[in-house]
């Protein structure tokens, strides 16, 4: 904190231990370490950086390769960081069914998803990485068997936990598994330095692969050969895939694990809220997960125990899951009963909001009439937008062109460019006199007025709109298919 740092790589670790006091139990001592605070907001932030610096290292991972690996999110968000930072390419392999938040994130750092079927599971995933690393020639991360994985958690979590807590000790280190790498890096470096530390490990209850004491089936090179029998479908996305992977069977072997607690979907949803609306602390699924298991063992424990435990990512990539189906978007009653108390600024009243002083009328001018006779004469620009930067229906438009892979050309008459003397003011104000119509969009095709944005989306509906762009010889992918209304934002939908 408050230092500087050459690159965000330098910014992963040192995260914060923070001591929990509304939700632990009378004279339990329970912290918990914001993994959070990682730069793309996980524990994956250090698998990441540790794999792709030890290929680098190591020569496995060559200037400009691609890099492939399978994840449920959270890794692949970290990887997508590292790699826009160092320059590769980036290509994960996610399940369907995993949290939309979390591909739109990883597109965001610019890297491509392809997705798997959700019957397939974890194993599905992973194997789609290994055939596509086969292919084309990428690296694959490997990140469940990847020792380098928890090589990185032994020199940076393990040092910063026993760093924090030399000078009072440790009782109980709480932690789900996923890839293994947080566990087994971590509990080795405890099982040296902090022998009185317990390690626990917590999984769903309802799919207790360390529990069943089931082993996992292997290939010859050690990738999981097939699903665990005891794996089921659970809420924790990125605890247990659907095997126990390389390093978690690992740490099993050497003896790293003093118990394995199972923990309920529901406990783990109740207490992500809890954590939140109890702590101010904003965390994922798993994070609630972790503190049930951490819970289970302070209500047994005696006083003064002083328990750990790890809490992977925020709370923003669960947006579109269970964990936030309870929270409106719209006022709830008691919110609707808060805004009745006083009479003004309300839906259900006239708006009370003093009128904003009239702007200053701007006519059209001769310049602003050539301006538009020019553009819309150009046969290289055979698609005009006259948009405004933060309207919401010019970019639902640009939505439908995104999905069109059209072409074309967007006049922003309230960029700056256009901002010197009134300039957009009087091309819009020769827009009208053009078009008769006074809102913004306006899209013309080959010379000709289309309309606004619903008269836009209407003609698309109907065929028209490409025969507009065939007439005028506009190349685009005529085999979209989309209800254009269902690409404005809810507030603006006329249909709901």
């Amino acid at each position: 904190m408050g230092r500087r740092f050459d690159n965000i790589l330098g910014t992963v670790g040192h995260t914060p231990v923070v001591r929990i006091n509304r939700l632990a139990p009378p004279g339990i001592e329970l912290f918990v370490k914001l993994e959070s605070f990682n730069p793309m907001g996980s524990v994956k932030d250090r698998l990441a950086l540790g794999v792709i610096e030890d290929a680098e290292r190591r020569g496995q991972l060559k200037p400009g390769q691609t890099v492939i690996e399978a994840t449920s999110g959270n890794t692949g968000i970290g990887l997508a960081m590292v790699c826009a930072q160092k320059g590769y390419p980036l290509v994960v392999t996610m399940a369907e069914n995993f949290s939309v938040e979390r591909r739109r994130m990883m597109r965001f750092l610019g890297a491509r998803v392809v997705l798997t079927p959700a019957a397939e599971k974890g194993s599905g995933m992973l194997a789609k990485a290994v055939e596509l690393a086969a292919r084309h020639g990428w690296f694959l991360c490997r990140q469940f068997e990847n020792e380098a994985n928890a090589e990185f958690h032994s020199r940076t979590t393990a040092v910063e936990i026993v760093e924090d807590f030399a000078d009072v000790g440790l009782d109980c280190w709480v932690t789900g598994f996923g890839t293994g790498g947080t566990l087994k890096g971590v509990a080795r470096v405890l099982r040296e330095q902090s022998p009185a530390t317990r390690i626990v490990v917590c999984e769903p209850d309802n799919s207790p692969l360390l529990g069943s004491g089931l082993r996992q089936s292997r290939a010859a090179d050690g990738a999981p050969a097939a699903s665990h029998p005891s794996f089921r479908p659970h809420l924790m996305q990125g605890w247990t895939p659907d095997f126990i992977s390389g390093l978690t069977e690992e740490a099993v072997n050497e003896g790293l694990i003093d118990e394995v607690v199972p923990v309920s979907g529901d406990e783990a949803l109740r207490l992500s809220r809890e954590l939140a609306c109890r702590e101010g602390i904003f965390c994922g699924i798993t994070a609630g997960a972790t503190l049930a298991g951490g819970l289970q063992l302070a209500r047994r424990s005696p006083p003064g125990t002083r328990i750990l435990c790890m809490l992977p990512d925020t709370g923003e990539r669960y947006l579109s899951t269970p964990l936030f189906a309870d929270i409106e978007t719209e006022m709830t009653a008691q919110e609707l009963e808060i805004s009745r108390s006083t009479p003004g600024y309300r839906f259900d009243r006239p708006s009370s909001a003093p009128p904003a002083p009239a702007a200053p009328a701007v006519a059209a001018t001769p310049g602003a009439e050539a301006f538009l006779t020019e553009l819309l004469s150009d046969p290289d620009r055979p698609v005009v937008m006259f948009a405004l930067e933060w309207c919401e229906f010019c970019w639902s438009l640009r939505k439908l062109f995104a999905r069109l892979a059209l072409d074309y050309h967007s006049v922003d008459l309230d960029s700056a460019r256009f901002q010197r003397n009134s300039e957009g003011t009087a091309i819009r104000a020769a827009l009208s006199d053009r078009t008769g119509c006074v809102t913004i969009p306006q899209v013309f095709i080959g010379g000709d007025f289309v309309g606004g944005c619903t008269e836009v989306f209407d003609e698309f509906g109907s065929g028209r709109l490409q025969q507009r762009l065939q007439d005028a010889g506009v190349a685009f992918d005529s085999s979209v298919s989309v209800d254009p209304y269902s690409l404005l934002p809810a507030w603006l939908h006329p249909r709901s």
